[in-house]
């Protein structure tokens, strides 16, 4: 058996939200389609992201599209991204810090890994590490 798994945001701005990951973390989009390439489409919707694909802190893909309800995340859920380099976890930690909040600040553990937890300004929780 053969899979990968995503992780899928749904967001109030997709192309903000993807923007900030790129220049917090690295990347560019893959593709982007909109509703209004879509036949059919209402007017109103044309603009708004049906399916966004990026890559991030290099070869991982990230998916997001605009939400057409009022979007919430929740700790249930984290994105959690590992490093090799002390000094890119520290760079990742610090930019998706602006204007979020830090719940953990990145630090030696117990266990002998740098740790932090950041929830983003989009409401996103991301759990940093370095092995």
């Amino acid at each position: 058996m053969s899979a990968y798994l995503n992780s899928y945001l749904m967001s109030a701005d997709a192309r903000g939200q993807a923007n900030f990951y790129i220049e917090s973390l690295g990347g560019e989009i893959q593709f982007l389609t909109t509703f209004g390439e879509m036949p059919g489409s209402p007017e109103g919707l044309k603009d708004k992201v049906m399916h966004l694909a990026l890559t991030v802190a290099g070869t991982n893909t990230l998916m997001i599209s605009d939400s057409f309800e009022p979007v919430s995340y929740s700790r249930s859920i984290s994105l959690s991204l590992t490093y090799d380099d002390v000094s890119e976890a520290e760079t990742a930690y610090a930019k998706l810090s602006e204007g979020g909040e830090s719940k953990h600040p990145l630090a030696l553990q117990p266990w002998g890994a740098y740790y932090g937890e950041v929830v983003d300004k989009y409401g996103v929780t991301w759990m940093i590490t370095k092995q």
